[in-house]
């Protein structure tokens, strides 16, 4: 089928489809049913607590995928070390100039689903997720390319980097690891947790997107509005 055109690239037929989709009665499910909120990947980082390297691994992509903005599997499999920058660290509380300080790491995301190459997509780690990451770097000796690589059984790291369906697999498998149903997880569950947790914590959704880097305010906003409708009287007349 290579070079071969077809007739579905037409706008017009394009247009149809996109209509017939808004059209059609079935509701649009989410890409995970449930999101990793923060009392979940607390037990998932619980299954990363022996020495193994994978563990070591697995940490370090759980908690980088929540904690910068909710990254997309594609964009965590992608990544590289030339898309890490040092910054200066960060106080523990910003009103206290005096409070411990936090390691920081920029991540320059370059191309991403809905953003170009030119656009400025960077987010920050602060705090354990940096060590995290270190940690992993430090143990399997990775100095360039991609970050997270495959395993094998005799714990040689591999040049490639993994697939987003590899990220996709572990999630579920650390899920299953920790008496959780893998069903009702997926990797995009990190990054509907991530703005979940931001809207019951009081983050304001500019400075949420500003970390997620979603374009669009209607979707991030949408995860919003289920953090807030748990707290509504109308959801709470029953009790």
């Amino acid at each position: 089928m290579k070079g071969i055109e077809g007739p579905f690239a037409a706008p017009s037929l394009r247009s149809a489809l996109r209509l017939a989709v808004r059209a059609s009665p079935r509701p649009r499910e989410r890409k995970s049913k449930r999101a990793v909120t923060r009392d979940v990947l607390d037990r998932l980082i619980a299954t990363c607590a022996t020495d193994r390297l994978a563990d070591s691994r697995d940490l370090a992509i759980l908690l980088l995928a929540f904690a910068s903005g909710g990254r997309r599997r594609s964009e965590v499999a992608r990544l590289s070390v030339e898309q890490l920058r040092n910054e200066p660290p960060a106080q523990l509380d910003p009103r206290d100039t005096d409070s411990p300080t936090l390691p920081c790491l920029a991540i320059q995301l370059g191309r991403t689903k809905t953003g170009d190459a030119d656009e400025e997509g960077r987010v920050l780690l602060v705090g354990p997720p940096v060590e995290a990451l270190r940690e992993w770097l430090e143990r399997a000796d990775i100095k360039k390319g991609p970050i997270f690589r495959a395993i094998d059984r005799w714990e040689a790291v591999e040049e490639k980097a993994l697939t987003p369906q590899s990220i996709n697999l572990i999630v579920k498998r650390r899920c299953a690891m920790a008496g959780l149903e893998p069903e009702a997880f997926s990797a995009h569950g990190l990054r509907a947790g991530d703005l979940t947790e931001a809207a019951r914590h009081g983050v304001s959704l500019p400075e949420a997107m500003q970390q997620s880097r979603h374009r669009s305010v209607q979707q991030a906003a949408s995860y919003y509005n289920e953090a807030d409708r748990t707290k509504g009287k109308a959801a709470r007349l029953a009790i």
